[in-house]
């Protein structure tokens, strides 16, 4: 063998050993579509459709999105009562200034989640928030989309809760119908997005090794959570059971346990538990995520992490993986504490038949204008 043949055939085994290390040290995470142009057609109500139950096809997360979802649409007969419960939920001007990140929070469950969640079927958007990144300024926000709050669908028209709109039809899969209504609710264009089951969020908070969670009082659901007062470091299921929770109770005065090792201690339903506080304490452990990641140190930590969330997200065709970690590890340099936490402002609403739903109290374009993002 001359030199020539010995070199062409010493770049082939190099190459080879490249791309068979870049396949097992580099995780790929789990893609779908996202059209900004589909987003922006259902927001506008160009594309609409009559249909309002979601494919067995939608691989927006592909185990998350395998079974129908019945209609949700809410009957409100009175169309007036309508169009005044709905007055603000459209935003009278875009805010073009800002890169916006869709971070979803499905509420699919699946064999391996949490049993003290339960079952369901479908999916449903449980966690809705925006991550913006201004363009033009070291500003950066979260913004907590409320579960509950009640919208008329850009692609279906029908009036129903924002989380049932993670649903794939005739307009768009999942993420795309749910991203064109938060376009439409706040003038904001969606860039990218990234999804996660429960399974999924408690995966990240064990790659972490647990994370910090600190109350003021002592407070549990049932079996499904018990934090103590003060700090303490909780695996993926206490966190996602806390941050979930509608039914938190305090406890009163001192705990208190019989011979037989039981609870005999006064509890009482916590105050202003909701939609909202249930925001805040998705917003709090995703700032705790972040202050994480300032403890990487080096390339083996970072792998390693993406290794333990790639089974975990899916995320968006256009968010590459190089681009979702640069994201990431640009944070470090960061100081989490400026980062302003905001919520679209709502007030509860009875509906006829009981249920509880959220409304927005103010046009996002002026809310948006007092918390000064038009000039961020």
């Amino acid at each position: 063998m001359n030199n020539q043949n010995r070199y062409a055939l010493l770049f082939v085994i190099i190459f080879a050993i490249g791309i068979s290390a870049y396949f097992i040290f580099i995780p790929s995470f789990e893609t779908t579509e996202f059209s900004t142009e589909v987003v922006e057609d259902i927001s506008k109500g160009i594309t609409t459709t009559s249909t309002t139950t979601k494919s067995s096809n939608d691989q927006t997360n592909d185990v998350t999105v395998d079974e129908t979802t019945s209609d949700e649409s809410i009957k409100i007969p009175d169309q007036n009562t309508v169009n005044n419960l709905i007055k603000f939920n459209n935003a009278d001007e875009k805010l073009e200034n800002f890169t916006s990140y869709l971070i979803i929070g499905s509420d699919k469950r699946t064999t391996n989640s949490s049993a003290s969640r339960g079952y369901v079927s479908g999916q449903r958007a449980d966690v809705i928030i925006l991550g913006l990144i201004s363009n033009t300024s070291p500003d950066q926000y979260l913004l907590s989309i409320p579960r509950d709050l009640l919208i008329k669908n850009s692609c279906t028209q029908s009036i129903e809760r924002i989380n049932s709109t993670f649903s794939k039809n005739d307009c768009g899969n999942s993420a795309e119908n749910l991203a064109a209504n938060i376009q439409t609710i706040t003038g904001l264009k969606i860039n990218h997005f990234a999804s996660f089951n429960f399974e999924g969020f408690e995966n990240i908070i064990d790659s972490f090794n647990g994370i910090e969670i600190c109350v003021d009082k002592t407070q549990r659901e049932g079996f499904s959570f018990e934090l103590q007062q003060g700090c303490q470091t909780v695996e993926g299921s206490v966190a996602l059971n806390w941050v979930v929770s509608r039914n938190t109770e305090v406890l009163v005065g001192e705990k208190v346990v019989d011979k037989n090792g039981n609870d005999i201690s006064e509890w009482k339903k916590m105050d202003g538990v909701s939609d909202l506080s249930r925001n805040d304490r998705q917003q709090y452990i995703i700032l705790q995520l972040l202050k994480e990641i300032k403890n990487f140190r080096s390339l083996g930590d970072l792998n390693s992490f993406i290794g333990n969330l790639e089974d975990a997200f899916v995320i968006d065709e256009n968010l590459s993986l190089n681009k979702a970690v640069n994201i990431l590890w640009n944070f470090r340099d960061s100081d989490i504490s400026n980062i302003e936490k905001l919520s679209i402002p709502v007030e509860s609403y009875t509906l006829d038949d009981g249920r509880q739903v959220l409304v927005m109290t103010k046009n996002f374009t002026d809310y948006a204008e007092s918390k000064g993002l038009n000039e961020s």
